[in-house]
């Protein structure tokens, strides 16, 4: 197991509570030994002017996963934040709601990096992205 902190589901989803998550309605909903889920409905919130998923709002997904799986990888006072992200867009959403899946790829002393891949309610792959993080220690 990669985590090092004590959590749960309701705990990781009240992080969201007055921030963006909850405005984009991204709930956390499943977690394993080395992975984090979550999911984001396609709707008015999360759309772009043309109907579809915006590529954004994937970004603010994937962000959001791997950040909270970064702390959740951290340990006492230390901070983590998102230092670098990509995103490639692969397939278009109009509707429903998108699934992420983050595992890391690299758990270092001082940075993280997380593979999160986004899939559509067929389980077809939409976004692909990779967000790189630093561990900064607790500021005395």
């Amino acid at each position: 197991m990669i985590w090092k902190r004590n959590f749960d589901l309701n705990t990781l989803n009240q992080l969201g509570d007055e921030c963006m998550l909850r405005h984009v309605g991204i709930e956390i909903t499943q977690f394993g030994d080395d992975f984090l889920e979550g999911t984001m409905p396609v709707d008015q919130r999360t759309k772009q002017p043309f109907g579809l998923l915006h590529g954004g709002a994937s970004v603010v997904l994937a962000e959001t996963l791997g950040s909270i799986a970064g702390h959740l990888c951290s340990e006492g006072e230390q901070k983590v934040v998102g230092i670098e992200i990509n995103a490639s867009h692969i397939k278009a959403v109009r509707e429903g709601i998108v699934r992420g899946v983050c595992k890391p790829i690299h758990l270092g002393r001082s940075h993280q990096i997380w593979q999160i891949d986004i899939y559509n309610a067929q389980q077809q792959l939409c976004c692909t992205s990779r967000l790189t993080t630093a561990v900064l220690a607790a500021v005395c």
